[in-house]
């Protein structure tokens, strides 16, 4: 049964020819062929990003993001959850607050809405190839849901677990968890940092608890030892925010702890700016000779190219409000 849900060509149960008439009309009337509707699309000036509003059955919207490359090969930001909990004060989802986390058919839908997107673009469509959970809500909040839809994802299309990105603020209970479930998919893990200071990575992250930085680098060698190798490497996140956690000592502090964590992969973000926050983005002479430090350790670091930031669709960003840019219907 599941396997029909993700043929992109079907758009109701009425193109589900394996059952009687009869069966797929009643089924049409009673049973939803996918869980969200779509309220609002958004396209970039550049038409290498898509941000659709989703609503759910019960009235609440979340949003989703659609990214192109030169290859016609797209990733697909995903939610986990309605608003968010952690309150990092650069994130405009954050400022939501928590509505609820998303159904694991909410999730897994949001694959499936984006797969009938490109079949209905014909020629042009190509494939998707990777999903990231970077969109709104902490994934590991919602932690079986999210199992749940990523296993469906695993199981329905040729998504591979390696092409699967799940990224976390750090829920440190959950993460030890997952370290020995048996059922949590092999999908890489990406830690949003953004300090390596202890007390200033809680005033950039208000849910950070104590010891937070020694404990995460203590899992760190446990992942690498459960679960890691060079597909399923681990990835942190860096956010840089002028004059608040980009400066020179910054990142030595921050290169410092890669190396006791095992020096994991390091992606700098550049900021992305959101309506009503006084935050900057730091300048690309700042990011460079940010990055210049880390290379210095011999650390792997890599800059985020943005996307979408001209539709709110940007990390950070998401928080489903109305945006400056072309709508289609």
């Amino acid at each position: 049964m599941e396997e029909v849900l993700f043929k992109p060509n079907f758009s109701g149960w009425k193109d589900v020819t394996v059952f009687p008439k009869e069966m797929r009309e009643k089924m049409e009337e009673g049973i939803p062929w996918i869980s969200v509707e779509l309220s609002r699309m958004f396209e970039s000036r550049r038409g290498d990003t898509f941000k659709a509003i989703l609503e759910t059955e019960d009235g609440l919207k979340f949003e989703t993001v659609l990214m192109g490359n030169a290859t016609e090969q797209w990733t697909v930001c995903v939610s986990s959850q309605v608003g968010c909990a952690m309150r990092c004060v650069f994130c405009a989802t954050g400022a939501m607050g928590l509505k609820r986390s998303l159904t694991a058919d909410e999730i897994t839908d949001q694959i499936r809405f984006w797969r009938a997107f490109l079949s209905e673009r014909g020629g042009e469509a190509g494939r998707i190839s990777n999903v990231v959970f970077m969109g709104m809500g902490e994934p590991l909040a919602n932690v079986e849901n999210v199992k749940r839809a990523i296993n469906v994802w695993l199981k329905n299309t040729d998504l591979g677990p390696t092409h699967i990105t799940v990224s976390t603020v750090g829920v440190l209970k959950v993460m030890e968890q997952i370290l020995t479930d048996r059922e949590w998919p092999p999908v890489r893990i990406a830690v949003s940092l953004h300090s390596a200071d202890q007390e200033e990575r809680a005033k950039i992250v208000p849910s950070t608890e104590p010891g937070f930085l020694e404990k995460l680098a203590d899992w760190c060698h446990k992942y690498a030892q459960e679960l890691g190798n060079r597909h399923h490497h681990l990835t942190f996140e860096y956010t840089l925010i002028q004059g608040v956690n980009d400066s020179v000592e910054q990142a030595e502090k921050l290169a410092r702890f890669l190396e006791k964590a095992g020096k994991p992969k390091l992606n700098v973000i550049p900021l992305n700016v959101v309506t009503g926050k006084t935050m900057m983005k730091s300048s690309q002479e700042r990011i460079d000779r940010f990055k210049a430090v880390i290379l210095k350790h011999g650390i792997d670091v890599t800059q985020r190219r943005t996307m979408g930031d001209d539709i709110a669709a940007a990390c950070g960003q998401l928080a489903t409000q109305a945006a400056g840019c072309e709508q289609r219907s």
